[in-house]
């Protein structure tokens, strides 16, 4: 048995994943700091607090995400090792959690920045796990395939 080499598969993956939370950091971006500017202003006193704080977890998020999959992609390049990219301090971030009923009151826009950011959280969040277990080969199918998989990255 032994380690996995990165797949163009995962790597292409990899990058999926970060377009998505690049477009996503840009689409939150605008809105909380523009767009939503007149959504915020018609919220009452505290609404208008957790509207803020709302934000901020958004930004967080999708901070924790974009700096997870940069670590993945120095390592598919081979910038990086695998074994630091293990290292606590450049595994996933952990999310900040929303209140769901909170959620009720705030528009459409936030809650709908807010949902895609838990999500794309999430997801990532599987990955990060599954890299710290070890991906051993024991298949004869699975060993063609990431030898395949090397031949054709060269």
């Amino acid at each position: 048995m032994r380690e996995v080499p990165h797949s163009r598969m995962h790597r292409r993956l990899i990058d999926s994943l970060y377009v998505e939370s690049m477009l996503l950091a840009d689409e939150a971006r605008g809105y909380f700091d523009e767009g939503g500017r007149r959504d915020r202003e018609s919220l009452d006193a505290l609404s208008r607090v957790l509207f803020s704080c709302e934000s901020m977890k958004v930004t967080t998020r999708l901070m924790h995400v974009i700096a997870w999959l940069l670590t993945q992609r120095a390592v598919a390049a081979g910038e990086l090792p695998v074994k630091d990219a293990l290292d606590p301090s450049r595994r996933l971030g952990d999310a900040p959690e929303t209140d769901e009923a909170a959620l009720s009151n705030l528009p459409d826009g936030a809650r709908l920045l807010i949902g895609a950011s838990i999500d794309l959280h999430r997801r990532v969040e599987r990955f990060d796990i599954a890299q710290g277990r070890p991906k051993l080969v024991d298949s004869p199918a699975r060993s063609i395939q990431d030898r395949l998989a090397l031949a054709l990255a060269s």
